[in-house]
This record gives C-alpha cells, structure tokens and sequence, in this order.
C-alpha cells in the first residue's frame, strides 16, 4: 500500500496537468538562454566572421547579414566591432539600383531581403534611411506583380523567388514580407497584399484565395513550397499527387499571412494553426525529419512571437510553453565552442556560420517577455 501510495503522490502533479490540458513544461530560463547567446555571440565574433567583417563570404553577403540580424537581435550593440565590420561588408554589395548582392547574382531577392532585415535592427537612430529605402523598392520591384505574365491568375503572382523574376517560391517570399515590414511597409500595401496572394496559394486550402487543383489533392491546411511552374513541395508528393505540406513552410506561411494583417478568425489562419497543433514538435522539421532543420528553428520562433501567444495547445490539448521547449532543443545541441551545426548539410546547414546565426536568431525570440 505505502508503495500505491508513493507512486499516487508522485504521479499526481502530471496526472493534474495532463486533466487541466497544460503541459508541465517550466518557463524559460533567462540565464541559461543569456549564457547560450553569449557563447553564440562570441563564437560569431572570434571564429566566424573574416578580417574583412564577412561571415562565409563565399556564399555572398546573405550569411553576412544574417549573422549582423542574429547578433543585434540577441543583445550585441551596435557598435561593436563584429557588426559595424559586418555592416561594411555587407554594405559593399549595396548597387546603384539598391540591391544587396553581388554582380549578377542568381539569388539577389533573397540576398537583399535579409540584408534589409540586418539594416533595419541597426537603424534606431535613422542612420540606414536611404540605404533601406533603395533595397526596399528593389525588392518590391522584382515580385511577380503580373506584367511577367497573365496576372492575378498566373499561379506566380505576387511570389518572389531567388533573384530577378526567378519562378517565385513561399520561403523567398515570406522573407520579402517579414524584410518589407520589419523595414516599416504597412500590411495594406500592395506590395505586401500581392505577396499575400501568392501565399495563399502555397496552402493545401481550397477557398476563394486558392483555387488551383492542389488542395483538393492534400486537404490538411498546412503549406508547400511553391504553386507556380507546376507546383512543387520539398517534401515530395501525397499517392493522390498532392503536394505534402511540412513544418518550416507552414510556419512560413502562418508568418507571412500574420505580416500581411490576417487575424486569428481568418480561415486560412485557423486551418495553418490547425496544422501545426497536429505536428507540434522541435524534435524535427515535420515532414522533412533534420533537413532544414535550424531554418525551421528560427522560422518557427519568428511565427510563433507574431502570433502573440506564451503557449501553443497541439491537437491533444496539451499546452506547450513553446520558449522554454525551443530554447532546451537549442541549448543541448549547442557545440562546446558555441556553434551549431546541423549534421544533414543540406541547404547549406553544414555551414556553422549560418547555422549559429539561425540558432542565435531562435533563440533570442525564447527569452521571456
């Protein structure tokens, strides 16, 4: 009886919250998140950025911007050495049309939506204006706006892809709405209304905002990679030739559908959130296991702060302290040098200086408010 009875007080405080529908999760540890981004920061500052202020220049200035974000997001001022040095770097690629990229690059929108959100977090005294104002209207000028093709009911319409008038994809665009927003566009602009068009149509939604043939196909609300050229998801096909919705573009498009001023009542909102609460883990990217996996990281703790909540109920009621959760993930994959690394290199997730910059980023969001 006495070991009935030890068992009952033991398992009583998560029977209790189990019955209740929260999660024993703790509230974040402050502490430990301000040790992890120390480390994080000092790893960016003394091993990965270059004498010349870049981050993996290689790759072009995107991780460069990336890791200023990241850094100034988490705490480092804006005059530290490691990011008025990533600053000029960065600032080098600016050409005379605003754009942020190299000489011809294949991926210009994506350079210079994330070199604008780089911009932005050091801005607080103006200082930025006129370069954010010229990268600004070179993003909104290369969206798919109709004069590339039939217009409005061109599957591409409103997207952005990698560079100039490439086939546009969610991923790309959903950085143009965080870039243009973060930089002070307003959600009404038809920039951004456009953008959410094409966003509508990357959800397996059928509805007045999506009437292409692929929800019907995979009914579940979650989001895919692109409707245009064909459709296509990374995370492959359904047997009914659906395209699988996965974790980083659901969060994605929650992200983006939230910039662009939808409310919690909007269908597509509800069917997005409806989605993630069914595949609510930070185990994995759902659907694509650890490919992506710190792109889903940062992406999910960007959605999951606009979408205004300390807690996410998933499909069985349980309420997740989502901070806390993410930010354990994190801390425990840290590498002793304080670096992330994602052992599936796949879109270039083999690199620690844009991997620590999507974990940095991450966790910055899990400090408690």
């Amino acid at each position: 009886m006495a070991v009935v009875r030890s068992w009952f007080v033991a398992v009583l405080p998560a029977l209790l919250c189990v019955s209740s529908g929260l999660e024993s999760a703790k509230a974040a540890d402050p502490a430990a998140i301000r040790g992890s981004i120390a480390k994080a920061s000092e790893y960016l500052a003394r091993q990965g950025q270059a004498a010349d202020g870049s981050f993996s220049a290689q790759a072009g200035p995107a991780i460069t911007a990336l890791a200023v974000a990241a850094l100034v997001r988490s705490g480092t001022p804006v005059e530290a050495p490691v990011v008025t040095r990533g600053l000029q770097a960065l600032l080098s690629f600016q050409n005379a049309d605003g754009g942020i990229h190299p000489p011809n690059s294949p991926v210009a929108n994506y350079e210079t939506s994330i070199a604008l959100l780089a911009l932005t977090a050091c801005n607080a005294d103006g200082r930025y204006d006129k370069e954010i104002a010229a990268a600004k209207a070179f993003v909104a000028g290369i969206q798919w706006d109709g004069g590339e093709g039939p217009g409005p009911s061109d599957p591409a319409y409103g997207g952005a892809g990698y560079g100039k008038k490439n086939r546009p994809d969610l991923s790309n665009t959903s950085f143009l709405i965080e870039a243009l927003r973060t930089a002070g566009t307003s959600a009404d602009d038809p920039a951004i209304q456009r953008a959410l068009v094409f966003v509508s149509r990357t959800q397996n939604l059928e509805g007045p905002s999506n009437t292409l043939p692929f929800p019907a196909k995979n009914p579940d609300g979650g989001f895919y990679y692109t409707p245009a050229a064909g459709g296509e998801s990374q995370a492959g096909t359904t047997p009914e030739g659906g395209l699988r919705s996965y974790g980083s573009m659901t969060y994605a498009g929650l992200k983006s559908m939230i910039f662009a001023g939808l409310g919690r009542d909007d269908p597509r909102v509800k069917a997005a959130i409806g989605w993630l609460s069914k595949h609510y883990t930070f185990a994995e990217n759902p659907g694509m296991g650890d490919a992506g996996l710190y792109y889903y990281f940062h992406t999910a703790a960007k959605a999951l702060d606009v979408l205004g909540e300390e807690t996410f109920t998933d499909a069985s009621g349980l309420q997740h302290a989502w901070r806390s959760e993410l930010a354990d993930v994190l801390i425990a994959r840290q590498q002793a040098d304080g670096s992330w690394v994602n052992e599936n290199p796949r879109w270039m997730e083999g690199d620690p200086n844009l991997v620590t910059s999507y974990a940095l980023l991450a966790i910055s969001y899990c400090l408690p408010k």
